[in-house]
């Protein structure tokens, strides 16, 4: 227990809940807010329009708006939450996912890796996410390559990306020209928080917020990234 404390005073002046209303941003066509809300799950709100990513019933969504996008990377139980899409969704929402997620979720415009498409004032790439060496069992990782999406959502220029389940791959490594990026590193399923700064290094985001970390030590990672010009911006997930 006293452990325990002294590793949360260590990390309490870094690890903040953002504003009620997210941390804004400027664009070329006008501001842009991201909100934090549980383990991969984030909102993003620009021109009147809403986008949730990965929603999952773990979070509070109470007096959240419904949304007008939906983005799942991939089709695991904390990322595709079917109740919490229906309690979001309303007519008219787009749901973007991979081919597995359509195969669980109806209504689903499939985007496979690589390509893009453009949902209101969004444009939408999908990035691969996939394990490079770790494997649930010999010959099978945990996220195999195809089967899941990381997304690159731009807005007025202003390019987010949210990486998914993911270890370093080159396709993230080979990122240019992004503004915000959302990293996991948890064991045994993405990174490790040096991996993940050291991806970070490669493709430089201006901001970076570690997530999908459950009890990864998000310290090291920001330590890791001091003096690298990367800001580092820790929040609540849990």
């Amino acid at each position: 227990m006293v452990k325990l404390l002294g590793l949360l005073w260590i990390l309490a002046p870094w690890i903040n809940a953002a504003p009620a209303s997210g941390d804004e941003f400027a664009t070329s066509a006008g501001p842009l807010r991201i909100r934090p809300i549980y383990h991969a799950s984030l909102m993003i709100e620009a021109g009147g329009q809403v986008i949730h990513v990965d929603p999952w019933s773990k979070g509070d969504y109470t007096g959240l708006p419904s949304a007008d996008l939906i983005l799942i990377t991939h089709s695991h139980g904390d990322h595709l939450d079917q109740a919490i899409v229906a309690r979001l969704r309303k007519a008219g929402t787009v749901i973007i996912g991979p081919a597995s997620v359509a195969q669980k979720l109806e209504g689903v415009k499939i985007l496979r890796n690589g390509e893009e498409t453009q949902v209101g004032p969004f444009r939408i790439y999908a990035v691969p996410m996939y394990n490079l060496k770790r494997e649930r069992s010999p010959g099978v990782p945990y996220h195999p390559r195809g089967e899941g999406n990381g997304y690159v959502v731009e807005y007025g220029g202003f390019r987010i990306y949210i990486a998914g389940d993911t270890e370093a791959v080159p396709e993230m490594k080979a990122l240019r020209n992004i503004d915000v990026a959302f990293l996991p590193m948890n064991l045994p399923f993405t990174m490790t928080p040096e991996e993940a700064a050291e991806a970070a290094k490669a493709f430089r985001p201006r901001v970076v917020y570690p997530y999908h970390y459950r009890d990864a030590d998000v310290e090291a990672f920001r330590k890791a990234l001091e003096g690298s010009g990367i800001e580092v911006r820790l929040r609540k997930w849990y």
